[in-house]
């Protein structure tokens, strides 16, 4: 996996180089995944106009843009918001953060809470209906002929993105533990940053435990499996819901397979 180095953002990776069944590859250069995009350097938005993007697709909801920023993208590249709910998470942890209460916090966080509450956000990328929507047009213009390079990001490029990720190494026909592998890859690259931020709570008096926020900060297997669990009791497996579910038809599968696989 090729990591896109940048001061402002730590999880912007090329979704190429992996070897499918047939012992095909998925190019390089074509689709980029990341976290979000409001806090480049000047340099940064220079690195991320050479990889010759020609749209960048943004999961964050209205209130993490709020917080975080726009985008800040090279002139000619578009940006398209397309929101996927995070189920309240967002707002739940600047709650309970700026309550700079500990027992609420561990009220809100702890006794395996967090985990449970991004189970559940990850159940939602299956059964809402307004995701399902987004990310099959996303999945669409991935396919579509003609397109120049794209990147699709939320706010920490692991949870929306990691799904949307795996979707799609997943349908070019990547083996699911490669697809897996990229996933689980998100808690390496932002493990430094990670550990900065929660520091920083613990240094700033926001938090006692900061710990507490480590689910949240973090993708676990657990999480991608509450989602794959939704896709085989809504759909019966995968084919159904992308199919049903995302509104993916055959040519556009095949579309997406020649467009990313060489």
């Amino acid at each position: 996996m090729r990591q896109i180095p940048l001061q402002g953002a730590v999880n912007v990776r090329d979704l190429g180089g992996y070897l499918t069944y047939d012992g095909a590859r998925v190019r390089t250069g074509r689709v980029y995944r990341g976290d979000h995009l409001g806090r480049l350097t000047d340099a940064d938005v220079a690195a991320i106009g050479a990889l010759g993007l020609t749209r960048v697709v943004d999961f964050r909801i209205p209130l993490e843009v709020q917080y975080d920023g726009a985008d800040r993208l090279p002139a000619g590249v578009a940006g398209v918001a397309r929101s996927v709910t995070d189920n309240g998470l967002f707002g739940q942890l600047l709650t309970a953060i700026g309550s700079r209460d500990p027992v609420r916090q561990e009220e809100m966080l702890g006794d395996g809470r967090a985990a449970a509450f991004m189970t559940e956000v990850y159940r939602t990328f299956v059964t809402n209906a307004a995701n399902r929507q987004r990310f099959g047009a996303t999945l669409r213009e991935l396919a579509a002929p003609g397109q120049g390079p794209q990147l699709f990001h939320c706010t920490s490029g692991k949870d929306r993105t990691g799904w949307a990720s795996w979707l799609v190494l997943t349908l070019v026909g990547v083996p699911e533990r490669s697809a897996t592998d990229d996933y689980l890859a998100s808690n390496a690259f932002r493990a430094a940053y990670d550990a900065r931020v929660r520091e920083g709570l613990r240094q700033g008096g926001l938090m006692q435990d900061p710990d507490l926020i480590i689910p949240l900060q973090e993708v676990r297997r657990e999480y991608l499996d509450a989602a794959l669990a939704e896709v085989r009791t809504g759909y019966g497996g995968l084919y159904r819901y992308v199919t049903d579910g995302l509104g993916l038809d055959l040519r556009t599968l095949a579309g997406l397979r020649e467009r990313l696989v060489v």
